[in-house]
């Protein structure tokens, strides 16, 4: 096998909470993740290398991606090579799709997408476990994104528990066109000036009784306390999809994306129409694990 094609799925957070900070910097989170049907492409290819040109080439279908070191996906295939040493050399093509610097793990799902691909491609063998623990090197999301589906996510965001799938529906994403720090988010986080938390236990519980509702109801994130002070904008994209019908909508991550719920196709449908003119949408839906990184 010469080349194999991966597909990185984005991720919303159903859930997030944060439960303070970590001496090292870090904060403690808890959270529901679960990956959507909206993807970016990586084909790996084997290349002969130089000692001048290096192993790994990235070509990126955005001009704003870096493709050195400053890349999640660079990084992810570097640490694969700095194990492996296989014996010729990689260029991965990246197709974007996922918004990026938008609160749904775009690059660390093009990282952990590398490690499946190269996985695969050049027969390395590595559990789950072993891709996950190289992962977390890279970045906090990227052992969620290797797993894919839903889970809960603790720690820094690497301990994960995979959580049954959810009932389907219609998953609307809107995304204005803003970008937001990570960063910047939990740095101006006042944790300790929170006045809500999200009941992630009970939204755990709905997950396992398949209760739509139940979901639905326990959405929360607290990131939006910092995230929509400084762009009201998001809290506007909030009502506006509540307005069309949705059953719920949230901030996904540090944002600025916002997710929506509909059980109601057309209506998810409808929302679309409205809201493509002004912002970048997506109407989609829950993605599986058994469908994570189909190859091709």
């Amino acid at each position: 096998m010469q080349s194999i094609t991966c597909k990185a799925y984005a991720k919303i957070n159903l859930a997030l909470d944060v439960l303070g900070r970590r001496p090292d910097g870090y904060h403690e989170v808890k959270m529901v993740m679960q990956t959507i049907g909206l993807y970016d492409e990586l084909i790996f290819e084997k290349i002969a290398f130089t000692d001048d040109s290096g192993p790994i080439k990235i070509e990126t279908s955005s001009s704003a991606i870096p493709t050195d070191e400053n890349n999640l996906v660079y990084r992810a295939a570097a640490a694969i090579f700095a194990r492996y040493k296989p014996d010729c050399g990689i260029k991965i093509t990246l197709t974007k799709n996922i918004p990026v610097a938008a609160g749904m793990a775009g690059g660390s799902t093009d990282a952990a997408a590398v490690f499946h691909g190269l996985n695969a491609l050049f027969g390395l063998k590595m559990t789950v476990n072993e891709m996950c623990e190289m992962g977390v090197k890279i970045g906090a999301d990227v052992p969620y994104c290797i797993i894919g589906g839903i889970a809960l996510a603790e720690g820094i965001g690497e301990e994960l528990t995979p959580l049954p799938p959810p009932p389907p529906c219609q998953i609307l994403i809107v995304k204005p066109d803003i970008s937001v720090s990570t960063k910047w988010v939990y740095e101006n986080l006042k944790v300790n000036e929170l006045e809500f938390h999200p009941d992630i236990n009970g939204m755990i519980a709905a997950i396992h009784h398949q209760d739509l509702d139940g979901i639905i109801k326990k959405m929360g994130n607290v990131l939006e306390t910092v995230t929509i002070e400084k762009y009201p904008v998001i809290k506007e994209i909030k009502n506006k999809l509540l307005a069309f019908g949705a059953e719920n909508a949230l901030m996904s991550g540090s944002g600025p994306t916002v997710f929506a719920i509909f059980r109601n196709e057309a209506k998810a449908q409808a929302a679309y129409i409205e809201m493509r003119d002004e912002y970048e949408v997506y109407l989609t839906k829950f993605v599986n694990r058994k469908d994570n990184y189909i190859f091709s």
